[in-house]
């Protein structure tokens, strides 16, 4: 072997204590901003040196400026001299090897002269994939991959499941009341939830890029769709709207709102174009997908979404529109919130003509907690 061929990158530590600690610092700071950096993934970095945090950053809002870049900015000024050599990064996902919108964070690092990264996960967008890690060993910085890798894959699902199956991770929340229903009869909205899981589903919502209802619900509940807690109502996420025929009302919230939140509609090919035209008009984007026995091409709707941007998609519809996403087996993650209170047995269902074993059968159980005075149950599918 000659001396070409002989790597002059340092050979990566074990990870330590302190790695899982910085670590988990770094998946705090990236959660800050869930819900606000698509199309981009909520990263979180940390810079550290000597056993000091120099440097936290997080994914702004819009995806832009990312979280490695933020960290070695705020690291610069609290280093002596701005001096980072030496120092070491804790990064929740591949640093980005490529020009996009801005320049790639695997030169920014090398720039700055860290010795060490600790990366949790190698990022799946083909962009990328594995190139910000070779790109970081080419200069001569120890890479160690993987530390905490399954939290990794539970932060970034969103981004993973866009990039790799061309369509948002997908959340079905339903509040279900003691006896399996979702509704009095004739469809008429009921309060099941206590306060306490209200600001939880908030709280989702705030997480969330999209939130999705169909028509029926906005017909009949007439909903905000946006959170609602005390100095969060700019975590809003975007309304989604399925209605086939463009039968909204231009009075109703997700309309009259849509210069403050923002309302996407997706409707058939066959919907009027005079309607497109003022909901338009009225600030919504209008999209046109196919149907199917007079049913939105779900697949469709969701493949544009993510052509879109969004990673994380909220289903917050009625039985009708939950029962569609189970049906087409496009339910990701469920929460369901079990309300003490009971509606009676010519209440509706939760899952318009399926059992509401149609969906836990299929995902698996992840957990229970009591919230006010609801159970909320958790599920995902199956690793």
């Amino acid at each position: 072997m000659n001396d070409e061929q002989i790597s002059t990158a340092p050979v990566p530590a074990a990870p330590s204590g302190d790695d899982a600690r910085y670590m988990a610092l770094a998946f705090t700071l990236g959660r800050r901003n869930l819900g606000r950096t698509w199309p981009n993934p909520a990263v979180g970095a940390v810079v550290v040196k000597d056993g000091l945090i120099l440097g936290r950053g997080w994914t702004q809002e819009g995806g832009r400026p990312h979280a490695e870049v933020e960290a070695l900015r705020h690291a610069r000024k609290n280093a002596p001299d701005g001096d980072l050599k030496g120092a070491t990064m804790y990064v929740t996902l591949e640093p980005c090897s490529h020009h996009g919108k801005t320049p790639p964070c695997a030169d920014a690092i090398v720039r700055a002269g860290l010795t060490r990264v600790v990366s949790a996960l190698e990022d799946p967008n083909p962009d990328v994939s594995g190139k910000g890690h070779e790109r970081l060993r080419g200069k001569g910085i120890a890479v160690d991959i993987g530390l905490a890798a399954d939290e990794a894959c539970r932060a970034h699902i969103g981004h993973i499941t866009r990039t790799r199956e061309a369509r948002p991770f997908v959340t079905l929340k339903l509040a279900i009341s003691a006896d399996g229903k979702v509704g009095l009869a004739g469809r008429t909205p009921v309060s099941l939830s206590s306060e306490a899981a209200r600001t939880h589903v908030f709280q989702m919502r705030a997480q969330s890029d999209a939130i999705l209802v169909g028509i029926g619900t906005v017909l009949s509940d007439n909903p905000q769709l946006t959170c609602r807690l005390p100095g969060m109502e700019e975590r809003s996420p975007v309304r989604v709207l399925l209605d086939a025929r463009l039968r909204v009302p231009m009075s109703v919230s997700v309309i009259a709102t849509v210069r403050d939140v923002p309302t996407w509609v997706f409707c058939s090919t066959k919907a009027s174009p005079i309607a497109e035209d003022i909901l338009q008009q009225k600030g919504c984007k209008v999209f046109r997908v196919d149907e199917a026995d007079g049913k939105l091409d779900l697949g469709q709707v969701l493949k544009t979404l993510a052509g879109e941007g969004i990673t994380r998609l909220m289903v917050e519809g009625g039985p009708t529109i939950a029962a569609s996403f189970v049906a087409a087996d496009l339910i990701d993650a469920a929460v369901l919130l079990h309300s003490q209170k009971t509606v009676g047995d010519d209440g509706i269902d939760a899952l318009e003509g399926l059992p509401l074993s149609a969906l836990t059968d299929r995902l698996q159980a992840q957990g229970s907690e009591t919230v006010g005075t609801d159970r909320v149950e958790t599920f995902g599918r199956p690793a």
